[in-house]
Formats: structure tokens, sequence, C-alpha cells
């Protein structure tokens, strides 16, 4: 799980709550009416708009929104510089040997791409219209999260405007304009909180975790036609190097500094073992 995420949407939670029944009030901010027309409302006009099969792809989606299986920039990197190096010393072929053990479904297929001698274009234009489809499913889920930021506060309005035709058919009863009054108030409450503290945070959310998958993927397109075209190692490695925002490339210099020192260690703990 993504800790940023899962705080920010139970602190937000929690805030809210702990501000709206600080004085004992909760429980006037609970009305089932205006839960129906806000969120039903918003439900049933977003299934309008996509087709079901869509909705639900949004929602599976959401999951990248709160997992934290990606794939780091600089792992990849990393990652990407051993089979340039291994595919050097010892062919292709050697990285037929990889493929089991990746886990990235992406990757696995650009290596057997490569190690089956399939020709550089062919290999990209596969791996790009992957990519293509990876990107247009990830916005698909933006996109369902995004209308439903918008429709919720216009649902919220319209339990306002149901609220109020209803209180001033009451007028004569006044006991009848709390309840009218309550539902026209709370409708906009509850669609303002919908959109702007769950709905639209996640369709944002989803974006950013997009560009960080697209940025990995192609760091392994580059990589993989980079190692299929025989590049140098190092060569590679300073192209690749290029793709990394500068937290990744610090991040990935402490990674680097932090083998030397290792390495220094085990050469240094050999050298007294043999003296």
């Amino acid at each position: 799980m993504d800790p940023g995420a899962v705080l920010g949407l139970l602190s937000g939670i929690v805030l809210m709550t702990w501000a709206i029944g600080a004085d004992g009030g909760l429980r006037a901010f609970w009305d089932l009416p205006a839960i129906m027309i806000t969120f039903g409302g918003t439900l049933a006009a977003t299934m309008l708009n996509y087709r079901l099969g869509q909705v639900l792809g949004g929602f599976k989606v959401l999951r990248n929104a709160f997992g934290n299986r990606r794939a780091q920039p600089e792992v990849i990197f990393q990652s990407m510089t051993d089979y340039a190096t291994r595919a050097r010393r010892e062919g292709l072929l050697a990285l037929d040997r990889e493929i089991g053990e990746v886990k990235d479904p992406f990757l696995a297929k650009g290596l057997q791409l490569v190690v089956d001698g399939t020709d550089s274009e062919m290999t990209r234009a596969i791996l790009e219209t992957d990519l293509a489809a990876l990107e247009q499913r990830h916005q698909a889920g933006q996109a369902v999260f995004e209308t439903m930021g918008n429709f919720a506060p216009s649902f919220g309005l319209v339990g306002t405007l149901i609220g109020l035709i209803k209180m001033l058919r009451v007028m004569d009863d006044p006991s009848a304009i709390g309840p009218g009054m309550s539902v026209a108030l709370l409708t906009t409450f509850y669609g303002a909180l919908f959109a702007f503290l769950i709905c639209l945070p996640l369709a944002g959310k989803l974006k950013v975790c997009h560009e960080e998958e697209w940025q990995a993927k192609q760091i392994m397109i580059e990589g993989l036609l980079a190692i299929q075209a025989g590049h140098n190692p190092r060569m590679i490695e300073e192209k690749l190097r290029a793709h990394l925002s500068p937290a990744a490339k610090r991040a990935l210099e402490r990674r680097e500094s932090a083998a030397a020192a290792a390495g220094a260690g085990e050469s240094l703990q050999q050298e007294v073992d043999v003296g």
C-alpha cells in the first residue's frame, strides 16, 4: 500500500469528522435522502455517461492509487544496465534465463522479443503499442473519477433545489421547514465533500501513478533497444540516466555509493583473511 495515499484519505476523513462532531452535532450531518440524491445521482449520471465496463474498469484502475508495487526508475535503470553487461559478456541468449524471474509482464515481453531476435523496429512498435494501450486504460480510469468529481457538486445543487422547493411548499408549517432546509444544505455539503476530498484527488493520484509507470516503461524500451543493438553498457548507462529525475538520480547515487562501500569492505576483509 502507498502510505501517502492511505494517510491522505484517512486524515481527511478523520479531520472532517472531528470538525463536524466537535460540538456534538455529528448526527445533524446525517440525512439519508440527501445521501441518495448526491451519491445516487452522481453514480447514475456516471453510468449513463460511460459504458458499464468502463465504469467497472475505472474502479479496477483505482488500486493503482493505493498500490505501492510500481518499480522505481532507479531500480529499472540498474536492471537494464545489468542486462546490458550480461548480454555484452555472454550474448543476447544469456538473457533468456532472466525472463522467468521478471515480474513485470511488459519487461518480460520485451526481453523475449530481444532474445528471439525480433527486428528492432518491430520490437519498438510492439512495445509502444502495449504502452499506448496501457495509457488508454489509465486515462479511462482517470476520466471516470474526474466525471464523478464534476457531477457530485451538480447533484448537490439539485438536492439544494429539491430541499428549497419542499421548504417553500410548507412555509405555513414551521415543523416541516427544518427537514427541507436540512436536505437543501446537506446535499451541497455532500457533493462538495465527495468531489474535492475523494473523486478529484483520486483522479489526480491516478494521473501521477500513470506518469511514473510511463517513465519506467520508456526506460525499459530504450534500454532493451540499446541492448539489442549491441551498444556498450557504459553508453547505455549514460543514455538511460538522462531519463531519471533529479530525485531518482540522487537515489541511484546513494545505491551506487552503498554498493561501492560494500565492495570495498569485502575486498579489505579478503586481504585481511589472506594476510
